[in-house]
């Protein structure tokens, strides 16, 4: 059966890594000089504290070649195929550490490298339905195909409580973040071929505006595919992912609605109080 591998920004849970058989290759989360395996040695509220400390967001970086070519390696070694996502090319390097990897295992063939063109569980969605197809005994090459066919209808989106965490990290101006923190302004961020972008900009007290966004997307959440949807937050008020849930579950579309928490990568990027509902359209 082929092997499907993720890089550690799919943010899927440890629950659903064990359903899926999915396993994660760690992004790095520099904080100053010390360097971290992402989801393995850190947790989002460490680097929370270590960035008001210091005033600055951490640095992350790709997977080093050695490190990916060792988890490749024992698949190989069984003569197994293997499908890996990497978060969009435009925000990492990951994709083109595991392309090398496979060139330096002489595995070009068999292993599939899959630039997701997203981030946090707008890979995850991908993740799953490729280790779905995996266990029906689709080829590497068949899964590949259908995922190309899949990632224009990814819909992933989030709402960030603060602007602090994008400025630091240069995707938002100074001015920008000081109007948005008098003003409780709350960016919706959404991805689209690849790249993040701002799309509205809402108003107000952090619960009530998850409930506006979450509205907002009513007509697309209806005419989405009903195997899943995901809450995916960077650790919001409980009371807000739990409202979050009692919509989604009203509407009586999705078979299952999923939530899990993000990872570091996405965390030292989005701050905390960032919430997204993330789901595949028809």
């Amino acid at each position: 059966m082929v092997k499907i591998i993720s890089d550690s920004t799919c943010d899927l849970s440890q629950a659903l890594l064990e359903t899926y058989d999915v396993s994660i290759l760690p992004l790095k989360i520099l904080l100053g000089d010390r360097e971290y395996k992402d989801g393995e040695e850190i947790t989002p509220e460490e680097i929370y504290r270590w960035s008001e400390e210091n005033r600055t967001t951490p640095k992350t970086a790709a997977p080093s070649l050695e490190q990916t070519t060792a988890l490749f390696a024992p698949y190989v070694k069984e003569g197994r195929e293997i499908v890996c996502f990497s978060i969009s090319e435009s925000m990492s390097s990951s994709y083109n550490v595991m392309r090398l990897a496979a060139e330096e295992l002489d595995a070009v063939d068999r292993i599939r490298v899959i630039d997701s063109a997203n981030l946090s569980t707008g890979i995850g969605l991908l993740v799953i339905e490729a280790a779905i197809l995996a266990g029906q005994g689709l080829s590497a090459e068949e899964i590949a195909r259908r995922m190309e066919e899949l990632k224009p209808k990814v819909r992933a989106s989030f709402v960030v409580d603060t602007l602090t965490f994008l400025h630091r990290g240069g995707r938002c101006s100074g001015l920008a973040a000081l109007a948005g923190s008098a003003l409780k302004l709350h960016p919706k961020i959404e991805v689209a071929d690849g790249a993040m972008g701002s799309t509205k900009k809402y108003r107000g007290s952090l619960d009530k505006v998850i409930l506006h966004y979450v509205t907002d997307l009513e007509n697309a959440l209806r005419s989405a595919r009903t195997d899943r949807v995901f809450i995916t937050h960077s650790g919001c008020d409980r009371e807000i992912v739990e409202q979050v849930r009692r919509y989604l579950e009203s509407l009586g579309v999705f078979d299952q609605i999923l939530e899990t928490r993000a990872g570091g990568v996405i965390s030292s990027h989005c701050g905390p109080g960032t919430l997204g509902v993330l789901f595949l359209e028809r």
